[in-house]
């Protein structure tokens, strides 16, 4: 078997994530401006568990999801 070129198999890679992101954005619903988003808790970045609702009455709220190194 031979070995995909880099720009294919990037090109793949590529279209399987938004493949996957189009499906997944078909389950969940959309929110209406000004109404409140659902409770949710992840793994903070030392470990600990964080939820959505801890920073209620907070004025801003940043949100950032990162992937770490991933192997190639």
């Amino acid at each position: 078997m031979s070995r995909l070129p880099n720009l294919t198999r990037s090109s793949l890679r590529l279209g399987v994530l938004l493949a996957g992101v189009l499906v997944g954005a078909g389950a969940a619903t959309a929110l209406e401006v000004g109404e409140k988003a659902p409770d949710f808790t992840l793994p903070g970045t030392t470990g600990e568990k964080i939820s959505l609702s801890q920073f209620r009455g907070k004025k801003v709220i940043l949100i950032e999801f990162y992937v770490g190194e991933s192997p190639t």
